[in-house]
This record gives C-alpha cells, sequence and structure tokens, in this order.
C-alpha cells in the first residue's frame, strides 16, 4: 500500500511572475494527510484558501488560473507539477500576490530545493484517481485531444506540432521508468520570437525575459529585430544560431519543448485532486483542454 506523503520542512522562493511582472513571495508547507494541495493567499487573509482542483479554474489564458473566492493564483501549473512528479500528496503554499514565480521557467528550483531533503511519509493511504471508462476532450479546430483512458499504472504521452522548422514534430513521456526531477522538471517554457510583442501588447509576459523561457525564431527576423529584443530583455549582443534559438541558451534536451509541455500538462492535470492511474496521451494540447479534461475526470468520479 502506497503512503500519502508530505514535506519534511517549508522552503521558500521569491520572483517575479511570467504575465503580470509582480514580485511575489511563496512558502511550500507540510501538510496533515488528506490536505491535498491548497494555495493561501496570505495578503488577503489567513483563510483566503484556493484548493487546487479543477472546478475552481478561472483562466486558461497562457497559464491556469484557480479561484475561490476574491483570491485567485495564477500560473500554478509549475508547482503543481513538482509536486506531483516529486510524489508529494499534501502540501499548503503560501503566496503573497497573484502570481506565481517563474524561476527559472522550469520546475528545476522545486526539485533542487526539496529532492534531495527526502519527504515524510503519512498515516494513510494514498487516494488514487481511477477511472471506470475513458473521457476524451477534443478541440477540431486546433487539432487538441487529451484521452485519459483507466490503467493499472500512469503513462503520460504527449506530442507537440506547431508546424515549425525548428521544434518539428517532438514527443515526451513520463512513466514510472522515468526519474521526473531529472527528465522533466528541468525543462523549461518557451515563446516564439514572433509572439511575444503581441503577448507585450495584451498585458502578458510582463516577467519574461531570456532567463526564464526558450525563444524560438521560426520565421528569418532583421538584425533590428534582434537588437530590440537585446534592449528589452537588457541582454547585450543577442544572436540567433543557425538552429533557430536565441544564442543565449543552451537546450537541456534535443526535445526540450515536448518535455515542458508534458511538465505542464502533469500540473494542469493535479487538478483532478490527485494522482491518476490512467493511460494518458494528449496531441497539441494546452492548459485549456488540459483543464477541461480535469474538469471531466471530477464530473466522471461524482456520476
Amino acid at each position: 500500500m502506497q503512503l500519502q506523503q508530505t514535506l519534511k520542512k517549508s522552503y521558500s522562493f521569491e520572483g517575479k511572475g511570467l504575465h503580470t511582472g509582480r514580485v511575489a513571495k511563496m512558502v511550500i508547507n507540510p501538510a496533515p494527510a488528506d490536505t491535498g494541495i491548497r494555495f493561501r493567499r496570505t495578503d488577503i487573509g489567513e483563510d483566503a484558501y484556493v484548493p487546487a482542483l479543477a472546478e475552481n479554474v478561472t483562466s486558461t489564458a497562457r497559464s491556469t488560473t484557480i479561484s475561490c473566492g476574491e483570491a485567485s493564483v495564477t500560473t500554478i501549473e509549475h508547482v503543481l507539477s513538482a509536486l506531483t512528479g516529486m510524489g508529494v500528496d499534501n502540501a499548503v503554499i503560501d503566496i503573497d500576490n497573484v502570481e506565481v514565480p517563474i524561476l527559472d521557467g522550469s520546475a528545476k528550483p522545486y526539485v533542487d530545493a526539496i529532492w534531495a531533503d527526502g519527504f515524510v511519509a503519512q498515516d494513510a493511504p494514498r487516494r488514487y484517481i481511477e477511472l471506470k471508462e475513458a473521457v476524451e476532450i477534443r478541440n477540431d479546430e486546433k487539432g487538441s485531444v487529451v484521452r485519459i483512458e483507466p490503467a493499472d499504472d500512469f503513462t503520460y504521452d504527449i506530442k507537440i506540432d506547431f508546424n515549425s522548422r525548428v521544434l518539428g514534430v517532438q514527443h515526451a513521456t513520463w512513466d514510472e521508468s522515468t526519474v521526473y526531477a531529472e527528465e522533466i522538471g528541468t525543462c523549461r517554457t518557451f515563446v516564439f520570437f514572433h509572439e511575444i510583442e503581441f503577448l507585450f501588447n495584451n498585458g502578458l509576459v510582463k516577467g519574461g525575459d531570456v532567463d526564464n523561457a526558450i525563444v524560438i525564431v521560426e520565421h528569418p527576423v532583421t538584425d533590428e529585430q534582434v537588437k530590440r529584443m537585446s534592449e528589452l530583455f537588457n541582454v547585450p549582443a543577442l544572436k540567433v544560431r543557425e538552429d533557430g534559438y536565441l544564442s543565449n541558451l543552451k537546450l537541456r534536451f534535443s526535445n526540450e519543448c515536448a518535455r515542458h509541455k508534458l511538465l505542464d500538462l502533469i500540473g494542469d492535470l493535479r487538478l483532478c485532486g490527485g494522482f491518476l492511474k490512467a493511460k494518458v496521451t494528449a496531441e497539441k494540447s494546452g492548459h485549456g483542454i488540459n483543464t477541461t479534461a480535469a474538469k471531466a475526470v471530477r464530473n466522471n468520479l461524482k456520476n
């Protein structure tokens, strides 16, 4: 029997949010058995909790936001992914602003802080989420699909295809043979060069820079555009490499972008309320379809 587990101690993180640019201090704390994962907006009040459950999702615009009453927390997917990948059942996450710090754009800072200390086993069996029938969510317009099928264990398989000459078609997998901390948690978020101006103009990625995101240059760009990017991110002498990435970057894996989308998928599906025993297959997925699938799982369990 697999027991629930929590953290050995509290861990603090501080940094700017990717989309709001606001600086937040966040503390991940141990929690009693059967707590699950809950956020608490300490700037609002001691009781301003937001449970990490799919029915609390209020936005999926470039990240996942959950809300309860007046309290909202956005860009929750990386920390939820880290806790899931490391096998943490219970934690209370205190945060003093609206957005989780982006840190390096991956779950690596959480893994680096927590993984080496190990975890505390709790006197309660782990609550696995087991389906009686498959759940499938499709978006035919985008060509996206997330399918969650009953299984004796868990497997996550993802395929990404942005019709990109740089990325091509990439795949990534998570199962019991995969060390999340080393093979998934370290993979950073990414953005296409041609999207950045649009995102800034629409109030997103105010906290984005070339240290917390992989920038992919899909289309030919001028020297003036690259110069403007260097000034925007305060990184002198940026260049575009022959493989289509900015010169400041060294990929951690050849398919790092697919692995990051897998990281996101794991985090979003933690909103099902626990650990899935299921075969998860996703193609061209994003926060919208991921969280819709999590809601469908929750509804499936209720019925």
